[in-house]
């Protein structure tokens, strides 16, 4: 039986972030019903099907960190965005991780897309025990990457209506990860070799980048306030995750 109470400190932990910057309980549901199914789901049949998952594994996540981060903007017109963004890094994980996923036993690119190039989980473990590629893998991943930088373009109208104070972290994020996606389109996207990260003369300029952009809008919020406001006042924190 609930009691609105836990003796582990993070989930009071937890409870008290949701409650200060009033985060929707159900998106913590949302995520634990997508992490069941990593329980007994190796593949999925369509993009619709992945879509259902991504809702809680990713997008969701996206939706948590919106309130926490800040908008300047009503939070109800920045969260699209947001859940794009969310969903577009996954994407991103899912194909610079498929040769990985295989090992596991997972597919996660939707076999509609697979198929639709002549692509099934057969074709991707011989590839993947072979050590050689094949064009129809290639050409299934990159019509992968072509949906997964949709998604991109979904998300990137949300990067300037963030709190000026958070928005260089996700914007550098934004970009490394567009990056791992561009490495791997120009590796072939190929199932064998090891996960392609950006280079780390790239990741050092962004991140520069990033971390100045940062200092100059703490700068400007400090000149302008003590501190962020914590948040709407809510009920007892844990009876918010009861």
């Amino acid at each position: 039986m609930r009691t609105g109470h836990s003796p582990e400190p993070a989930v009071h932990a937890l409870a008290d972030t949701a409650a200060r910057y009033g985060i929707d309980p159900r998106h913590f549901d949302d995520f634990l019903a997508s992490m069941r199914c990593d329980l007994e789901v190796t593949d999925y049949p369509t993009m619709d099907d992945l879509n259902r998952y991504m809702h809680g594994s990713a997008a969701v996540i996206g939706l948590q960190m919106l309130p926490v981060l800040g908008t300047v903007v009503p939070r109800a017109e920045a969260a699209p965005h947001a859940a794009a963004l969310g969903v577009a890094f996954q994407l991103t994980n899912f194909l610079r991780d498929v040769g990985e996923d295989l090992d596991r036993g997972r597919v996660y690119l939707p076999a509609d897309l697979l198929a639709a190039h002549g692509v099934d989980r057969e074709l991707l473990l011989r590839s993947r025990t072979a050590g050689r590629s094949d064009p129809r893998i290639v050409e299934a991943l990159k019509a992968a990457a072509h949906v997964t930088k949709g998604v991109y373009r979904k998300a990137a109208p949300g990067l300037p209506i963030l709190d000026p104070v958070s928005r260089p972290c996700v914007r550098t994020a934004f970009t490394l990860y567009g990056g791992i996606l561009e490495a791997i389109a120009d590796d072939g996207v190929r199932v064998r070799p090891p996960a392609r990260g950006v280079p780390p003369l790239r990741r050092a300029v962004v991140a520069v980048d990033g971390l100045s952009r940062l200092a100059v809008a703490r700068s400007r919020a400090s000149r302008t306030r003590a501190g962020r406001p914590a948040g709407p006042a809510a009920a007892p924190v844990e009876e918010q995750l009861a």
